[in-house]
């Protein structure tokens, strides 16, 4: 075997090895007007900061969808995503269709509730509203998209027949409403998302968030118990008049199967230990609790590394 060939073998051996030399790792995150943006580049900064050898970077993306397809293309990614969207990806279904994605879980994250989005002045005021008027349903690649969808057809609506339908990202979704372009939007995100706020702090414009809570019995029934009856408090957006009643569905931190077990263990210990930092950030990351770290929030196995740390924190992964 040539000297050339034997050192190949022994770069890769030491690139899938974890051993951390110079180890660079990608976050991929979701649009800049959502709240996976700034928690990645947070989590960006403190891993870089406080793992030896580490460098990561944050990167915009469509989001879920986007993000567990760069998973699979093997490179070192690690991704924000939804629970239903990760679903599908491991299946191998709805837009993974014939490709399996081999992930794991690293951590749960925070609650993602899903806003559908109005303005006084629409006639919107019911899902069955939405029949005939403008309604953006997520950004291509995002799971606002695939969960929106699954919204729209639990409330017994078609979205290609029953509303002209735009795919835009949140902060798109926000500056199309207020040039009155679109009369509605979906977004599933944390609170608050700063696109949202923007909305309804804009002079001249009242929020209207449209209740949606019935339908989560019907996307369990057809996808699995992954959706929970949830609400975004009235004191959360300027504007809104009362809690709104809605569908929520937990966000998770993934990688790749192949990842190491010491990789995965220091990312999720650092999550943990500079999570102060991390509320800095963006007061979701209060969410990121021990007691949140059950097998049942996530459709995705855990990783051996990130079981290791939660079991060192008094943590069974079951």
């Amino acid at each position: 075997m040539s000297k050339r060939i034997v050192g190949a073998i022994a770069a890769l051996a030491f690139a899938f090895s974890g051993a951390a030399a110079a180890q660079s790792i990608s976050i991929a995150t979701g649009g800049t007007g959502g709240v996976y943006y700034p928690l990645g580049g947070g989590l960006a900064n403190i891993l870089s900061k406080t793992v030896p050898g580490m460098q990561a970077t944050a990167e915009v993306t469509g989001g879920s969808v986007d993000n567990l397809k760069l998973i699979a293309s093997g490179k070192p990614y690690v991704a924000f995503t939804m629970a239903d969207a990760g679903q599908d990806a491991l299946r191998g279904e709805d837009k993974f269709k014939g490709a399996k994605v081999p992930l794991k879980t690293l951590m749960i994250l925070y609650p993602n509730r899903m806003h559908v989005v109005t303005i006084e002045g629409t006639g919107i005021n019911s899902m069955a509203d939405l029949k005939g008027k403008r309604v953006s349903t997520g950004s291509p690649g995002s799971a606002t998209e695939v969960m929106g969808f699954r919204v729209i057809e639990a409330a017994g609506l078609d979205k290609d027949k029953d509303m002209k339908r735009e795919r835009l990202g949140v902060a798109e979704s926000v500056n199309a409403i207020k040039d009155r372009k679109i009369d509605a939007f979906f977004w599933v995100g944390g609170l608050p998302t700063a696109a949202v706020t923007d909305l309804a702090n804009t002079p001249g414009v009242k929020l209207k968030m449209i209740d949606h809570a019935e339908v989560v019995a019907a996307m369990n029934k057809k996808y699995g118990q992954l959706y929970v009856e949830d609400t975004i408090p009235k004191a959360t957006y300027r504007g809104m008049d009362v809690d709104n009643r809605q569908a929520t569905v937990w966000n998770i931190l993934v990688s790749h199967e192949n990842m190491s077990d010491q990789t995965a263990y220091n990312i999720v210990k650092t999550i943990f230990d500079k999570r102060d930092d991390l509320i800095a950030v963006h007061k979701e990351a209060m969410n990121f609790k021990l007691d949140s770290q059950k097998a049942a929030a996530s459709p995705i196995p855990f990783h051996p590394g990130a079981v290791k740390y939660f079991a060192e924190r008094g943590v069974k992964i079951n």
